[in-house]
């Protein structure tokens, strides 16, 4: 079953990469007494995600940052060396942590992960954006199909 509204979101540690080498964030510590928006994305590197989801979610941080959210980050399934290319690449410089969820086990957790395979993809997690205030998700918006409508920054942005 899919995380919804008024739900936690699920506890486990993942790593990702930082400017010393590999660390480990625990969710509880990264969505615990703040405010913080999580997109998700089906892949680094893919159209969609370079091109719309991770700019808008950069061009619109100081506006969410001014409605009250304290961190931005992104989820997708890739490995932390990718995550950390990809951000460089999209030039997030410090305003959206990259997660990289390699296993899809947060995204499973979540009950928002879906098979690729067809595209040779493997398991995914799917396009949201959602709202975590001290660990509880308030506001939760998955997209239905491949585009960009209900999880894009001014969205999000819109739901503050």
């Amino acid at each position: 079953m899919a995380i919804k509204v008024g739900d936690k979101v699920p506890s486990m540690t993942l790593k990702y990469l930082a400017a010393d080498g590999m660390a480990e964030a625990d969710t509880d510590e990264i969505f615990g007494g703040k405010t913080v928006v999580l997109f998700s994305v089906p892949g680094a590197y893919t159209p969609t995600c370079t091109a719309q989801h991770l700019p808008g979610f950069i061009s619109k941080a100081d506006a969410l940052k001014a409605k009250g959210v304290d961190d931005i980050v992104c989820l997708a399934v890739n490995d932390p060396f990718v995550m950390k290319a990809w951000g460089e690449a999209c030039g997030v410089k410090g305003e959206v942590m990259m997660l990289p969820d390699w296993d899809a086990a947060l995204s499973r957790a979540m009950g928002l992960s879906f098979d690729a395979s067809g595209a040779g993809l493997g398991e995914r997690g799917q396009r949201f954006a959602m709202v975590v205030k001290d660990g509880t998700v308030t506001h939760l918006a998955v997209e239905e199909g491949t585009g960009l409508d209900v999880s894009s920054a001014e969205r999000v942005l819109a739901a503050l």
